[in-house]
């Protein structure tokens, strides 16, 4: 499946276009086929097959299978035509269910990771990950190595605790991926996908050396199998950003460019949103029309399709502080509007996070204010990185050394050698003042 997805996708066409198969048989090779040819970079032939086999098939589990995978392979690709008439339709079909059986199990995880990307309550979103679940844990049928449905569904729920900041569920969730993985013999992507996600609990938690480990291992097992797969693109685009949080802009360019990180992207999603990550990069390399141009083309993307979550999608934050000094007016409306959907989602990360950059448009007295609620958000959450970010802004807003000494020692806790530094500069700039 995973090792080479192009020959699995020639086995099981060639399955369907036997006489004879029973509709079991031939709901099982349709939803594996989907599968395989979403992870060979064609989501939209993946949902027109399962669309096209839920047509013929009668009401029953079989159905409910084909649908749910339409579901998730539709909102899976980096762009669709209508992606809110998709959510609403996904939000009736899920909302009612209980998690009674594995069918409704699917459909709730499927409406949970929307409801992460779309950025809205993330109480809510907590709940329907916990009736997709069977006590934390995946179902019977829905496990990590089933195969029945696939790894996906409980992939999709460890990285929807991921960006609801309920980072000790998710990293349980991957560590079992992990050991079952490895008892199973599957060392090809599956287990380069398991140790990316590891690495993405790292890097939300601002464990950065951990995250780097994890993920050029992941990386490394992914290179075993072939080149530009979707794991590819989810290790590079998680190392580019941890590298960046670390301060080492030299080292995630090298990444970027040995993976072609950068346009065209793949028809899968990247995780986190690539083109975000990429303006990112763009910005600490002092490029900032180019960075621009990125990051206005991801929040064009984004946000007709109604996805605000600001953690998976950092762009609009990033834009502002790039538009800061040339059209102040303009990016002082992007903190704004960031800031509601933070408060719309209402994680501490979020919120944190939102405040930090309004206060870049406030005056200094009431930056201050938002700088120190923005440490008090983020005190809540486990975002150790985002945490000393909002520190060491909020102790040069004040002239603390003391605030100051303190972020830095956060900075080096986490890893991130560049904001440590950025502290210690500053400290000493209190110094030569007083």
């Amino acid at each position: 499946m995973l090792s080479s997805p192009p020959r699995t996708v020639q086995y099981l066409r060639a399955a369907l276009d036997m006489p004879g198969l029973d509709d079991g048989l031939r709901v099982d090779a349709t939803f594996r086929l989907a599968a395989a040819l979403a992870h060979n970079n064609q989501l939209k032939d993946a949902a027109l097959s399962l669309a096209a086999e839920a047509a013929r098939t009668g009401p029953g589990p079989g159905l409910m299978r084909l649908q749910a995978a339409h579901f998730m392979w539709e909102g899976m690709q980096a762009a669709e035509d209508d992606g809110p008439a998709r959510s609403r339709r996904l939000t009736r079909n899920a909302d009612h269910l209980k998690g009674r059986d594995n069918g409704e199990r699917a459909l709730l995880t499927l409406r949970a990771f929307d409801a992460m990307l779309r950025g809205e309550n993330a109480q809510l979103i907590v709940d329907l990950c916990e009736r997709a679940l069977v006590d934390g844990s995946p179902a019977r049928g829905l496990g990590w190595t089933d195969s029945e449905w696939g790894f996906e569904l409980p992939t999709m729920v460890g990285i929807t605790y991921t960006f609801v900041d309920q980072l000790d569920r998710a990293e349980s969730l991957f560590g079992e991926a992990v050991r079952a993985f490895e008892i199973s013999g599957w060392s090809g992507a599956h287990l380069a996908f398991a140790h990316t996600l590891l690495g993405m609990v790292h890097r939300r938690r601002g464990r950065l050396a951990e995250a780097e480990g994890f993920l050029r291992e992941g990386l490394r097992l992914a290179d075993r199998v072939g080149s530009g797969l979707p794991v590819h693109w989810d290790a590079a685009c998680l190392l580019i950003d941890t590298l960046l949080a670390r301060g080492r802009t030299d080292e995630a360019r090298k990444i970027a460019d040995r993976y072609d990180f950068g346009p065209p992207y793949p028809s899968a999603m990247v995780l986190p949103d690539g083109p975000c990550v990429r303006g990112r990069l763009l910005l600490a390399e002092g490029r900032k029309e180019e960075a621009i141009a990125e990051l206005e083309a991801a929040g064009a993307a984004l946000e007709p399709r109604e996805r605000f979550n600001g953690i998976w999608a950092p762009w609009a934050g990033d834009l502002a502080r790039a538009l800061a000094e040339d059209n102040p007016a303009r990016a002082a409306h992007l903190a704004a509007r960031n800031r509601v959907h933070a408060e719309r989602f209402g994680t501490p990360t979020a919120l944190g996070e939102a405040l930090r950059c309004v206060a870049l448009f406030a005056p200094p007295e009431r930056s201050a204010q938002l700088l120190a609620e923005a440490v008090g958000h983020l005190e809540k959450s486990s975002s150790a990185y985002e945490h000393a970010l909002a520190r060491v802004d909020y102790g040069i807003a004040i002239g603390s050394h003391r605030e100051l000494a303190r972020a830095q020692k956060q900075a080096m806790a986490c890893g991130a050698e560049g904001l440590a530094a950025r502290a210690q500069q500053a400290r000493a700039s209190i110094r030569s003042s007083e």
